[in-house]
This record gives C-alpha cells, structure tokens and sequence, in this order.
C-alpha cells in the first residue's frame, strides 16, 4: 500500500502522542528533527523520510500545550513528595464474594492506620498493602482466586494542592520524567491530591531524585 502524506503524518501524530517525552521535547525546541524523524521512520517502517521530518514540524505546540504544561508546573511548585516501602500488590480474579470477603480486614487495617488500597479493575481486583499485611489479606481470600502476590513494591505519591485534581496533564507529565530514567511503573493511579507509584524498590532512589527535580 503506498505511503500518502496524510497517513504517514497520522502515524507520526500516533506515535509521537504514545511517547509524550518526544513530543514534549518538540513541542519544547530541543529536539533535532531530523534524527528524530529517522528514529521514527525506522521504528514505523516509512520509507519517506521527509514526509516523518515535515510531520514532526506540524507537531501540535500551539498556546494549548504551553498552557497547560505551565498550570502542571505550577502545582508541582506546591506538592510534595513521600514514599513508603515493603509495599505488596495482591491481585486477586473475579467473584462475586471478592469485596465481601475483604471487608472485615480492610476496616482492620484502615484502624490501625496500615496502607490498604483495593481498586477494581476490568478483570479482578488489586489490594496494595504493607507486606506484613500480605498473610491477614490472603487468609480472607479464596486461594484459588489469587492470581498473583508481588512483594518488593515500593509506592511514591507527589500530593498537591485541591487544584491537583482540575490540572490536565500531571499524571501524563510525571510518568513521561520517569520513563526518560528507565524508570518502570507496576502501578499508577490518581485520586484527588495524590498522585501514586507503584514502583520495583530498586527504583526507588532514582524515583525520587528524578520527581524532586520536577517538583523544583
């Protein structure tokens, strides 16, 4: 099939939105085009080389983005950063008794003040906990409903201010710095002011070295 201007521009315009530290660094002025766009090429497999340099041009950098990315910083100028380790995320299947069988042990763990977090997602449900919680969790379940337990987690949350959470782009902003760093996140979620993490532990250094200079 041959290559048309408009659709290799779509290509681009994908790619470039799958990878926002790319985009961001055009949007920015700091990136070169033309190696970009061979990068790019390559990776897409386009053999027109100045149609993926023309694309990245016409890459949206428009007061929209420069907006919004100014509001970002401005919110990490007022958050903070904390982090807790010995983290475990205890994915559990589908059923029907999953979030009634957890209710007398999340209520304990919420009193004594320990980290319990239960999201439901599209395929079963994930507990984060502190690791020593791990056996009180599991002994609630059924054991053939435990899919996976994963120890050696550690979570990072950047926690604003209330407009955190009428600020477009923050978690898009946060995990693109981490991505740069090689950085790999198991987890990552959004709630009100907290911006959470869930990062392997040895990343954890790196984590934070990288999230405090974007807070700067």
């Amino acid at each position: 099939m041959p290559e048309h201007a408009p659709s290799v521009a779509r290509r681009v315009r994908e790619y470039l939105d799958a990878h926002p530290p790319l985009g961001d660094a055009l949007r920015s002025g700091v990136a070169n085009h033309t190696a970009l766009a061979r990068k790019i090429a390559e990776e897409l497999e386009l053999r027109q080389v100045a149609a993926v340099v023309a694309a990245c041009r016409r890459y949206p950098r428009g007061r929209g983005e420069a907006f919004t990315e100014a509001a970002v910083r401005r919110v990490l100028r007022k958050s903070r950063i904390e982090s807790r380790s010995k983290v475990a995320a205890i994915t559990v299947g589908l059923g029907a008794d999953v979030l009634h069988r957890l209710g007398d042990v999340v209520e304990e763990l919420l009193d004594e003040n320990l980290l319990c977090r239960v999201i439901q997602v599209s395929r079963g449900t994930v507990i984060l906990v502190d690791e020593d919680s791990v056996t009180r969790v599991a002994r609630q379940l059924r054991e053939a409903n435990v899919i996976r337990i994963r120890r050696g987690l550690v979570e990072v949350a950047v926690t604003g201010p209330d407009s955190i959470e009428e600020t477009p782009g923050l978690l898009r902003l946060l995990s693109g710095i981490l991505a740069t760093q090689g950085i790999n996140i198991v987890e990552a979620l959004s709630c009100y002011t907290d911006t959470i993490f869930l990062l392997d532990e040895k990343d954890l250094s790196g984590a934070i070295a990288t999230l405090t200079k974007a807070l700067a």
